[in-house]
């Protein structure tokens, strides 16, 4: 595996985890409803990268979820709160620590001997 792929709905989703996730880790767009054309794109983008899908807690991201997850069944998965309204106005504090428990940002050194962040894909 050659790092990870992260797929969310739209570019101010992808705006806001910019703010924390490195350039190494790439972020891709389904731009609402992805069709045929644009699976196909994301499969081509994602070659041998762990998938991880980050979706609104709404009905259409919770149907974006399940099309990603017939391409890429495999994907991690990264919710957000449905209070939260979408990924775009989440705290990025809130996603920071969703993507620490997955260990793809890493942990500040100050808070690396007091939490367990281990996780089976799906926080």
């Amino acid at each position: 595996m050659d790092g990870f792929f992260v797929i969310v709905e739209g570019k101010n989703d992808a705006k806001r985890l910019r703010n924390f996730l490195p350039e190494s880790v790439p972020i891709a767009m389904t731009y609402g409803m992805p069709g045929q054309d644009r699976l196909i794109r994301l499969r081509w983008m994602a070659r041998h990268r762990q998938v991880v899908v980050v979706t609104d807690a709404d009905s259409a991201g919770r149907r974006i979820r399940r099309i990603l997850k017939e391409v890429f069944p495999d994907a991690w998965d990264i919710y957000t709160k449905p209070g939260f309204n979408g990924v775009e106005h989440t705290p990025v504090e809130y996603m920071e620590d969703r993507f620490r428990r997955l260990g793809i940002v890493p942990i500040p050194s100050t808070e690396r001997d007091n939490e367990d962040y281990s996780s089976g894909g799906q926080c």
